[in-house]
C-alpha cells in the first residue's frame, strides 16, 4: 500500500485560511446579537458587509486552493477535484 505523500501548503494558505476564521467568528458572534437584537440596523449592516467580505476571500482562496466545504457548496468546475487539497488532519 502506497501512502499519499501531500507537500504542505503555502504559508499564504494558512493565512487566507485564518482570515476566514476570523471572519467566520465575528460573523457567528453578529448573528446571535441579532439573535436578541433584531432592530440593531447598524449590525444588521455590518453583518451584511463581513458577509459579502467573507464570500469574496472564500471565492478567492476556493480559486487558488481548492473548496472548503463539498456537499454541493463548493465552487468547483469539477466535483472530484475537491479531494485534490490537503484534508483538514494534513494542514
Amino acid at each position: 500500500m502506497t501512502t499519499k505523500k501531500i507537500k504542505p501548503p503555502p504559508e499564504t494558505y494558512y493565512k487566507a485560511l485564518e482570515e476566514l476564521q476570523a471572519i467566520d467568528f465575528a460573523l457567528l458572534e453578529l448573528q446571535l446579537y441579532l439573535d436578541t437584537h433584531p432592530t440593531d440596523e447598524k449590525a444588521q449592516e455590518q453583518f451584511k458587509e463581513w458577509s459579502e467580505e467573507r464570500a469574496e476571500i472564500a471565492s478567492k482562496f476556493e480559486s487558488k486552493y481548492g473548496p472548503l466545504q463539498h456537499y454541493g457548496r463548493d465552487r468547483v468546475d469539477n466535483p472530484t477535484e475537491w479531494s485534490m487539497s490537503p484534508w483538514p488532519w494534513e494542514v
